[in-house]
């Protein structure tokens, strides 16, 4: 498992605040929510990360669910969002037995670099969506949109502070991935700092590639642009089965 989500996941807060989130996740709830939900609507998040989506997403919820791969994510969101439903699970096979009203995946559906792997993610929402029920996903890029850049970002503790650089480029254009480059500026309690380097690989799928999985697993869908300039995809599961 990559460090940022496992060794080094108690630096998440500093390395990714939640304040940070609040303005993407208030489009998202809105996006559901225009959408269509029905009154006291259940949520399922797949790779819900440290909860930091959830933690402004919840209030508009009766019962939220949230899964991720790593525990230790897990245990950030926990604490974060106690009042939530927490499992731990593979977004590629996960099978709960249960329908929810609305899916969200965020851009953990970024970690898909095959094909195959991107079907079953859609394929594990479809079959957790109620019928007429809606799923929403935020990749970060799709390939027509994705250009190389370098950003860094971080923030200061009360005792430590973690600063991050991101480098993304894709060094061979026939795949389905590209690479992001981490270096991790981490500073202890004591004063000493200390750097860590991790390579993550992100999938990178044409636009139209996207909407035609997501019509072979069962939605109708639509890609809509977002404040960020991305193509996010909202879909819809039909309330009767396709003939």
């Amino acid at each position: 498992m990559l460090k940022l989500y496992n060794e080094l996941a108690d630096w998440w807060s500093l390395l990714s605040p939640v304040e940070d989130y609040e303005e993407e996740a208030t489009f998202f709830g809105e996006t559901l929510a225009k959408a269509g939900l029905p009154p006291s609507p259940s949520l399922l998040e797949l790779g819900c990360g440290g909860g930091s989506n959830a933690y402004y997403l919840k209030k508009a919820f009766a019962r939220v669910t949230l899964t991720d791969i790593s525990p230790a994510m897990l245990k950030i969101s926990q604490a974060l969002n106690p009042e939530c439903e927490h499992l731990e699970a593979d977004m590629r096979t996960v099978r709960l037995g249960r329908e929810f009203d609305a899916v969200f995946v965020h851009d953990a559906i970024d970690y898909m670099i095959a094909p195959q792997e991107l079907k079953q993610a859609l394929e594990t929402v479809f079959v957790h969506c109620k019928p007429g029920g809606v799923a929403l996903f935020v990749p970060d890029d799709v390939t027509e949109s994705f250009e190389p850049s370098t950003e860094s970002d971080g923030s200061d503790g009360v005792d430590r502070a973690a600063r991050y650089i991101e480098w993304s480029y894709d060094p061979d254009e026939a795949d389905t991935n590209y690479t992001v480059e981490y270096a991790y500026l981490l500073r202890e309690r004591d004063g000493s700092v200390h750097v860590e380097h991790e390579q993550h690989l992100i999938g990178l799928f044409p636009h139209d590639e996207w909407m035609q999985m997501l019509r072979e697993v069962g939605f109708d869908a639509e890609s809509v642009r977002d404040p960020y300039e991305r193509d996010i995809f909202v879909a819809r599961k039909p309330t009767k089965p396709i003939q």
